[in-house]
């Protein structure tokens, strides 16, 4: 039988002990859901577009869920507002798993995007509600944070596993198996939440609940288009559909923002965008997340395109990113208790990405693997430390009403970062790439080849590569040394994307010395009199 509750007061904790325990092993297994298929798929797209055939969509394969859980995650955090979270997150649930199935039986690279488009609504709405969930079962900040660990520790455990696992069932299954690995977890997700998670509603008035469809088709329109402008324009330059591109999504911006400050439960609420307070964790947000999905979708690839490495491998070597991150959350929740402003976390976070990510940057490819690891562990650690301190931030500034809304907004917008990430790292790299290969081409008087060096997929398909260092050969040019060029010229493509996101968590730092003093966890910290 569900548990109904109508939340009215704030007291430490909803339930008793044994019942938050089970209701809080459902959220953490939706939590673990989203972070293995944010994690595993990373790792096998270089050879899913080897395969398919379709690297203009390499891009595509990341932010069509990226874009959809932009639009689903604030949506779903305002009606767990006022309806609950946990039907919501039981559909998300179900619809995730099934999208999982549709990515799975993939038969060209249009199929997949459109099916992970379908993935990232269910994605947006599960994160849209998971870590508001814990503030509604927890209202006392301090207790709140002992059980964000668990929640984290969880997301933790799949980040730290997608890796590996995507480049053992790539390498010796196929890609497919990393999408149908989905349906075992959401089985178990499903069962957890629909068992244990009572259904809670905070107390309201009987105003009808009007719903931001239009903002939401705004939203889409408007990310689509810049997208689009993003991917066209280092190909392009100012052509005709580049400038109506990014008309198109100006224009739809400057709708958006003076539509929604209209409504009353907008899909982005430009109120609280705008204030001062927030606004500077938002962006802060953004700037995480352009830097951590750049380097999750695009350093598997360094990997496996540019320095020749086995899916496996790759896996093995990203994985130290993923664990950082999860430790960065576990320290930064211990941490922010016992320091007086959480700028100081934020600092340490900001910086240590950056330089781990400017280290990466600098090697070559030929240095020993646990250099590697070190370099991807340092950044996952800035971003982890940075990740739940915004969180925690944000849920302090924030009244209870609008918790869940502002707790959505920040996941949102690390969301739509994570998008600009991947989608300018996939335009710089198309357009550096093709250049390279150009100029390498033309030293060895071969450019009548370049179709067949033309997209990096190339690089991946082991027998691809053998079968046409054979034609070159035979029709007497330097094969294996063409390849290698080519393979340099991938790996300085995607080292200027990398530059790009260290840039963004340079920004990110500077912005850190804005962030407003907040000490409620560090007061609560303190021994309580009486």
């Amino acid at each position: 039988m569900t548990t109904r509750i109508e939340v009215h007061d704030q007291g430490r904790q909803l339930l008793p002990f044994r019942e938050s325990m089970m209701a809080m092993l459902g959220v953490a297994s939706v939590s673990m859901l989203i972070a293995l298929d944010q994690t595993i798929v990373g790792t096998a797209l270089p050879r899913i577009v080897a395969e398919l055939r379709g690297f203009d969509l390499y891009a595509w394969v990341a932010t069509a869920y990226m874009l959809a859980s932009v639009i689903t995650i604030p949506i779903f955090g305002r009606l767990g507002d006022l309806f609950g979270r946990k039907p919501f997150m039981l559909a998300a649930i179900a619809l995730f798993t099934f999208a999982s199935v549709l990515c799975g039986t993939a038969s060209n690279m249009l199929f997949l995007v459109l099916a992970r488009g379908l993935q990232g609504i269910g994605g947006g709405i599960m994160m849209g509600t998971v870590f508001a969930t814990v503030a509604d079962l927890f209202p006392d900040p301090r207790l709140r944070l002992r059980w964000l660990v668990f929640v984290t520790s969880a997301f933790g455990i799949a980040n730290m596993v997608g890796p590996t696992i995507g480049g053992l069932l790539t390498q010796h299954g196929g890609w497919r198996l990393v999408f149908f690995v989905n349906v075992p977890v959401g089985v178990v997700a499903f069962f957890f939440v629909r068992g244990f998670l009572p259904h809670l509603r905070h107390a309201r008035d009987g105003a009808r609940l009007h719903l931001d469809w239009l903002g939401a088709f705004v939203v889409a329109l408007t990310f689509s288009a810049l997208q689009l402008t993003i991917e066209l324009l280092p190909r392009q330059g100012w052509t005709t559909s580049t400038i109506g591109l990014g008309s198109i999504a100006m224009v739809c911006a400057l709708t958006l923002f003076f539509w929604e400050k209209r409504m009353g439960y907008p899909i982005i609420p430009v109120d609280m965008l705008l204030d001062r307070k927030l606004g500077v964790l938002f962006a802060m947000s953004l700037l995480g997340g352009f830097a951590l999905f750049s380097l999750v979708f695009y350093v598997p690839l360094l990997f496996q395109g540019g320095f020749a490495m086995s899916p496996h491998a790759s896996g093995m070597l990203i994985t130290p990113l993923l664990l950082g991150t999860t430790i960065g959350s576990v320290v930064n929740n211990r941490l922010i208790t016992r320091v007086r402003r959480a700028n100081a976390v934020l600092y340490i976070g900001f910086a240590l990405s950056a330089l781990a990510s400017l280290a990466v940057i600098a090697l070559r490819g030929n240095e020993p693997h646990l250099v590697w690891m070190a370099c991807m562990g340092a950044s996952g650690l800035g971003l982890g430390l940075v990740g739940t301190s915004l969180t925690v931030c944000s849920q302090q500034i924030v009244s209870r009403d609008h918790l869940g809304a502002a707790t959505a907004l920040l996941q949102s917008l690390r969301t739509f970062g994570g998008m600009l990430g991947t989608v300018t790292t996939g335009a710089l790299l198309g357009r550096l790439y093709t250049m390279g290969v150009h100029r390498s081409l033309d030293s060895y008087e071969a450019t009548q080849w370049f179709k067949s060096f033309a997209s990096p997929e190339l690089l991946v398909d082991r027998a691809e590569q053998a079968a046409l260092v054979n034609r070159l050969v035979s029709a007497g040019h330097a094969g294996d040394a063409m390849m290698n060029s080519a393979r340099s010229a991938l790996v300085d493509s995607i080292h200027v994307g990398l530059i790009v996101a260290s840039v963004a968590t340079l920004v990110g730092l500077g912005l850190a010395w804005f962030v407003p003093p907040v000490r409620v966890a560090y007061a609560e910290a303190q021994p309580q009199n009486g």
